[in-house]
C-alpha cells in the first residue's frame, strides 16, 4: 500500500500583509535613524505594498536617499514567487549612512500583469491606494556598491528579497 501527501496554501492578503510587515518595520528602522519615510506614512506603503502584492501587481519597491539623481543608500525589494524565498527577521538597517544634503526617496515599480490589465482596471487600482504615485524614474547608483540578497520576507511561496546600495 502506497499514499501520497500534497499541501497547497493559497497566498492571501494575510499573506501580503505579514511579508510587507516587514518592509513597514525595515521603514521604521530608517525612520528612527534617519526620520524618513515619516511614522505616518508606513502604514499606508504598508497596505500599497500588500495589494500590489496579492495581486501579483508588483514589480519592485525601493525606499532610501539620494543626491544628485545617484543612489547614496537604498533598500531594494524584488518579488520572487517561486517558493525560494525564507521568511527573516526585519532589521538590519546601516545606522552609520551621512544622509546629509540628500534627498529621500521611495520608487514603486508594477509588474507585467499589471501592464496587461485595460486602463481603466489599472486607474481603478490606483485610485483605491493610499499612496499617490506619479510617474518618475528611480535613481542610477551613486559612489557605492550593492549588497547582495541580505534578508528575505515569505509566506505561502511569495515573497520579497531584499538588497541593499550602500555608500563606499
Amino acid at each position: 500500500m502506497s499514499g501520497s501527501y500534497s499541501e497547497s496554501e493559497s497566498f492571501t492578503i494575510a499573506h501580503a500583509r505579514h511579508v510587507c510587515s516587514r518592509v513597514a518595520a525595515d521603514m521604521r528602522q530608517m525612520n528612527r535613524y534617519y526620520g524618513y519615510p515619516d511614522e505616518s506614512e508606513i502604514d499606508n506603503y504598508l497596505e500599497e505594498l500588500a495589494q500590489h502584492l496579492m495581486e501579483s501587481y508588483l514589480y519592485s519597491f525601493e525606499i532610501g536617499f539620494k543626491r544628485n539623481g545617484r543612489r547614496l543608500f537604498t533598500l531594494y525589494y524584488e518579488v520572487l514567487a517561486d517558493g525560494s524565498l525564507s521568511d527573516s527577521r526585519a532589521g538590519g538597517v546601516p545606522a552609520d549612512v551621512d544622509v546629509e544634503g540628500a534627498s529621500p526617496f521611495n520608487f514603486l515599480k508594477r509588474s507585467e500583469a499589471f501592464g496587461r490589465l485595460p486602463q481603466l482596471q489599472r486607474e481603478a487600482f490606483k485610485a483605491r491606494m493610499p499612496v499617490r504615485r506619479v510617474f518618475g524614474y528611480a535613481p542610477i547608483d551613486g559612489e557605492g556598491r550593492w549588497i547582495a540578497e541580505d534578508r528575505s520576507y515569505a509566506a505561502a511561496g511569495t515573497g520579497l528579497r531584499r538588497r541593499r546600495f550602500v555608500p563606499a
